[in-house]
């Protein structure tokens, strides 16, 4: 039986992982298995799989560049594996525990300022045409509502209700939670839903694209990756930057932080509370440059 098989379809039935999450387990364990010439479909090859090999792996992806951060995340997808085997008796002993993960250091969330998101209202930025208020809504939900990229490419017709003005979004582990609609958007939803159900009536995706297919996440990256270009100057220019952003400047506007953990689907507070770090150097920075003895 092939165990990485039955592993990633534990992570999709029992655990209820995105499409997306379930992928990247795949390609990381795929990547360390072929590394360490193992056939998961041979039981008896994964029982001596020693943390000689995990580490010599881990050498390796150093070595190609990677950084700690990615190096850590690959090795909670072989820590969950293992578990698995563990549970499922396939192997006797975990070579995880004998696996020290890189130390990386604290790194704050980069946003977006308030200024330079201002700029997605500038008339001529996103064009008349179905993709022009395609695009302005995905940039618009993000920032709005600081939803997941997955949530977002998986939103159907069903999940946005103008009259209750709300968002029904599926986040981690299948859990459901709902986002306030702002007036603001609620506009941009109602012209972009003109548009497109004259066009694409059938599709139930609510993202789509101008050949009425659902959206999918590499095309939503290079949207958001576009015009994150054109408003600010930040190297990083991802949908999860709108994440943060919408987390940041709620929390300077001064919101209760258990708020914005409700409205992004943490599970824990601890999570949330790396925003608080990103405000503090705000602070900080503005105490530096008004402070006469600063």
């Amino acid at each position: 039986m092939d165990m990485l098989a039955s592993f990633l379809k534990y992570l999709d039935i029992e655990k209820g992982y995105s499409s997306y999450t379930i992928r990247s387990y795949g390609d990381d364990l795929h990547s360390f298995l072929s590394f360490a010439g193992i056939n998961p479909a041979n039981t008896r090859s994964l029982e001596h799989i020693s943390h000689r090999a995990v580490r010599a792996w881990m050498s390796s992806l150093v070595g190609q560049g990677l950084s700690t951060r990615s190096v850590n995340r690959k090795l909670s997808s072989l820590r969950t594996f293992f578990k698995y085997l563990l549970r499922q008796g396939v192997i006797a002993n975990n070579p995880m525990k004998r696996v020290v993960s890189p130390k990386t250091s604290k790194r704050l969330p980069e946003f977006v300022p308030e200024a330079d998101m201002a700029k997605l209202n500038t008339d001529d930025l996103f064009g008349d045409d179905f993709e022009g208020l395609r695009n302005r809504l995905i940039m618009t939900m993000f920032y709005f509502t600081g939803m997941r990229l997955s949530e977002l490419v998986g939103l159907t017709l069903h999940s946005v209700d103008l009259d209750s003005m709300t968002i029904k979004v599926l986040g981690k582990g299948s859990k459901e939670r709902i986002i306030p609609i702002h007036p603001e958007l609620k506009d941009i939803v109602k012209e972009y839903l003109d548009e497109r159900n004259k066009k694409f009536s059938v599709t139930v995706s609510f993202f789509v694209t101008s050949k009425g297919k659902p959206v999918y996440p590499k095309l939503v990256y290079r949207v958001v990756n576009h015009y994150l270009t054109v408003i600010t100057p930040l190297q990083k220019r991802s949908p999860h930057v709108l994440r943060h952003s919408f987390a940041t400047h709620l929390l300077n506007k001064g919101a209760d932080l258990n708020a914005i953990k409700e409205l992004l689907g943490h599970s824990s507070l601890l999570a949330t509370q790396v925003y608080t770090h990103s405000t503090f150097e705000k602070l900080k920075n503005n105490y530096n440059q008004a402070h006469p003895r600063a």
